[in-house]
């Protein structure tokens, strides 16, 4: 059986047992700020595990897409080094809520393995809980598994928690043999030797765990499976390591043949290879895009380790872009973003792939000083962390080099210079700051909100839950008009009010199917309310809301298809919008985008909005955004011909109701990331007004007409330039220091350290030049003498900067002895000081540092 019918197999086996398929959610969860990724199958139905929503359905089957890289499941050393241990993997899982429990889910798996995938009975063994009695006798009764392969094992094994508390239960996993001889298979083997494969754990939730540490017992109990496809394809396709699958060895191949390299003498770098470019196009074509910070790092991590072993390969250019479309072929028909977006992932890896080998080899040459000068085989903390900061190494990187060397990291050193540099706040979400505070007063046993907020913007409701404490009261509605915060666009404001309750609506998020309204103001009792949307912020979000949908098709239609949402905001006064792009979207391009959304808001366009299934909103070509949780049933906004989105938001009517659209501001986010903030309606008007006013000033003051304004401006910046040329070319002239007779030899570099009294001129850094022509090879440092503030110049050769000595960082350390500071480029940077300092102790010390810097 090839993968695909494998998958293909499991899914339909539990299909036919009344479980209905749930599309795989995306591996970077935005709903979960507990997750930087998608780790288990589980994942998505935690709020059913926790009873925070009532399931839609009892039974469900899957195959999710997961990422293991961080936290306790990192196992990033063990990828491509051992045969089973992967970044990206496949979930394959069924689950039941509150529906069947041991006994189904114990059979069919037997049934599964046995008799639909023919696995060998005399390589299986289970393993049960050693306190769960119900599940071993369930086994031996209901299957005809030889009752000496059922075992029993401790919490360590068979024992599944969500967290230190919440639900969780017993599990009974299936095991296989691998090893050739199955005379010498052994209980004792099982979970403590490699011969012997987990191939899929049964989680049986039946308790919940209290603070105190103590269980009880949940009214309703669930199953949870999990199913590693990629080992399950490798039994089944008598494989004794999983890139010898079809999962990996056709990447494995592509490798090979870019390479040309040779997979039997070297599989390593090939395994790693082939594991990180699905982790890599996975992660991207599900929003997450590499950058220095969260899940972005963790990719970035993960590429430039792939670059790495790419080396081992002599692969130093560009590689991992020219590997999506075997990923795309392989894992395209299940998972058809990756087809969608196999353009886009391709220009991210090779943007981040061309960036990265530009500072590669400078880091290397900054490694190779740092491993000179260290006294013992432990590379120092801070110098891991400037190979992050400065030259972009993540720090599994430098570890992997040191190895590699001999050499030991200073892990606790880097993270505390990590610290150091700057505290990153991890936005949680509103509703999770507070949620566990607030002491709920359960009015009624309704806890879901109906929103009806796109036809009304008034409302009576009832309160069923609400909560106070010192600054606001919480109120959950049975409905509501307020729109929540949700998919970039902020939440509705307004009133609420009854009998002795006045109340200002500040906010509203949504948990679930629960509508939470924070508000400010009197609430004695709950009673029936009347509930009305500040018209005038609901009006302005419209228009902001629909304008960023045509934002994102102009987009497109200018700078091409590659462009995808990376994020929005909507808010009552502008709107932002995050795109992939990977350079700088000309004036040119922005007044196209302008023109087209502006001719569809003059073309007054109607909307049209209907729900859907998913799957035919995504066959009539609707486009659904990066990171958002879609349904079985959608919401589909659509403008005519020209756009059609996903969307659970608040639209104008007809696109003339924008008014007009106009770009304030168009920025680099991050590296393939390019910000846009627009206004629209009234803001656009007065951001036009405010423009033209000021250019009438600029007439006023050059004396010149608005066709005439640019040429006068470049006009006067062109005289500056040639004055401040002929004044630079006179203080040179009238420069009269020779340094010819001062300098010294220190290990074959030349050295000045000389003091003069002060420059009269502009310029410090003109003294630099002069010494920097004739230094050839060596340190130069110029003082100069102030009655107000003394400074220096550090000049460095082209040859030491080769090796590290760089004039910027030299200039902090003299600074230092100055009582100051300093900074600049590689060959010349300035450092100054506090007014009365002692020069002879400055000029002794700054000669012993370079003496001793250039005899290390």
């Amino acid at each position: 059986m090839n993968s695909k019918d494998i998958r293909l197999s499991f899914i339909r086996f539990f299909e036919k047992k009344a479980h209905k398929y749930i599309r795989s959610s995306s591996v970077a969860p935005l709903d979960d700020p507990t997750l930087l990724f998608t780790n288990a199958g589980m994942n998505q139905f935690k709020p059913i595990f926790l009873d925070e929503i009532i399931p839609q359905y009892k039974r469900a089957v899957n195959s999710q897409k997961c990422i293991r890289v961080s936290g306790k499941h990192n196992d990033l050393e063990e990828v491509g080094v051992d045969s089973f241990h992967h970044t990206f993997f496949e979930m394959l899982g069924n689950w039941s809520f509150g529906d069947y429990y041991k006994k189904e889910a114990i059979k069919w798996s037997w049934e599964l393995f046995t008799t639909e995938w023919k696995l060998d009975k005399s390589r299986l063994w289970v393993t049960v809980y050693e306190e769960d009695a119900e599940a071993y006798d369930l086994w031996i009764k209901e299957t005809d598994i030889d009752p000496k392969r059922v075992l029993h094992a401790g919490k360590k094994d068979n024992f599944w928690e969500m967290g230190e508390t919440g639900p969780c239960g017993p599990c009974s996993e299936i095991h296989y043999f691998v090893g050739k001889d199955l005379l010498t298979q052994d209980a004792s083997g099982v979970n403590s030797s490699d011969k012997y494969w987990e191939l899929w754990n049964l989680v049986f939730i039946q308790n919940n765990r209290l603070i105190d540490g103590t269980l009880e017992t949940l009214p309703n109990k669930h199953v949870d499976t999990g199913a590693g496809l990629e080992r399950i394809t490798s039994v089944l396709q008598g494989k004794n390591n999983n890139y010898k699958t079809d999962l990996f060895f056709p990447i494995i191949k592509s490798i090979a043949k870019i390479a040309k390299s040779s997979y039997d003498k070297n599989p390593i770098p090939h395994n790693v290879i082939a594991d990180h470019i699905r982790m890599l196009c996975f992660s991207i074509a599900d929003g997450a895009i590499p950058s220095n910070e969260g899940r972005g790092y963790v990719l970035r991590r993960i590429l430039r380790r792939a670059l790495r072993f790419g080396r081992k390969l002599n692969l130093n250019k560009p590689f991992l872009f020219k590997l999506v479309p075997i990923v795309s072929e392989i894992m395209g028909s299940i998972y058809p973003e990756l087809l969608e977006k196999k353009s886009y992932i391709e220009t991210v890896l090779k943007s981040e792939e061309k960036a990265f080998n530009n500072t590669l080899d400078k880091g290397l040459i900054h490694l190779e000083k740092v491993l000179l000068n260290i006294d013992n085989n432990t590379i120092p903390g801070n110098e891991a962390f400037k190979l992050y900061d400065t030259y972009g190494f993540p720090l599994d990187l430098t570890q992997l080099i040191a190895k590699e060397r001999g050499f030991n990291v200073d892990t606790n050193g880097f993270d505390k210079s990590m610290s150091s540099q700057k505290s990153k706040a991890k936005n949680s979400g509103k509703f999770k700051a507070f949620k566990k505070d607030l002491k709920w007063e359960v009015v009624s046993d309704n806890s879901e909100t109906k929103f009806v907020g796109y036809d009304l913007l008034k409302t009576t409701s009832e309160i069923t839950r609400f909560s106070k404490n010192d600054k606001n009261i919480y109120l959950v509605l049975d409905q509501t008009p307020f729109y929540a915060e949700s998919g970039g666009q902020v939440s509705d404001i307004g009133t609420i009010r009854g009998d002795k309750i006045n109340l200002n609506v500040i906010s509203v998020i949504k948990e679930n199917e629960t509508f939470i309204h924070i508000c400010e103001g009197v609430f004695e009792n709950p009673s029936t309310v009347s509930c009305e949307v500040n018209i005038q912020k609901r009006s302005n979000v419209k228009r902001n809301h629909t304008a960023t949908h045509l934002l994102h098709k102009a987009l497109k239609v200018v700078l091409g298809n590659h462009v995808n949402q990376a994020g929005s905001l909507v808010e009552s006064d502008y709107l932002r919008f995050d795109l992939t792009h990977f350079k700088k979207i000309t004036d040119s391009e922005l007044n196209k985008i302008e023109r087209i959304i502006n001719n569809k808001i003059l073309e007054n366009i109607q909307l049209e909005s209907s729900i859907t299934s998913f799957d035919d909103a995504k066959n009539q070509g609707a486009e659904a955004l990066f990171g958002e949780k879609y349904g079985d049933e959608v919401r589909v906004i659509q403008v005519s011909d020209f756009s059609k989105e996903l969307c659970g938001g608040t639209h104008v009517n007809s696109t003339g109701d924008i008014g007009s659209f106009k770009i304030k501001e168009e920025a680099s986010l991050s590296s393939g990331v390019r910000r846009i903030v627009a206004i629209t309606g009234n803001k656009s008007v007065l951001e036009m007004q405010k423009n033209e006013q000021t250019i009438k000033k600029l007439q006023n003051i050059l004396n010149s007409t608005s066709v005439n304004l640019v040429y006068r401006v470049e006009q006067l910046l062109s005289e500056k330039k040639e004055i401040d040329k002929k004044l630079k070319e006179k203080l040179k002239d009238n420069l009269s220091y020779d340094f010819t007779q001062k300098y010294k030899t220190v290990n074959n570099y030349k050295v000045l350290i000389e003091k003069i009294t002060e420059f009269e001129g502009e310029n410090i850094k003109m003294i630099g030049d002069q010494v920097y022509n004739q230094l050839k090879s060596g340190i130069g440092i110029v003082f100069v003498e102030s009655d107000t503030k003394p400074a220096a110049v550090i000049i460095v050769s082209k040859d030491l900067n080769k090796i590290g000595v760089l004039a910027g960082k030299l200039a902090k350390d003299i600074g230092r002895f100055m009582g100051g500071g300093g900074g600049g480029k590689p060959h010349l940077a300035t450092a100054g000081g506090k007014k009365g300092l002692s020069f002879d102790k400055v000029l002794k010390n700054s000669e012993e540092y370079i003496i001793n810097l250039l005899k290390g």
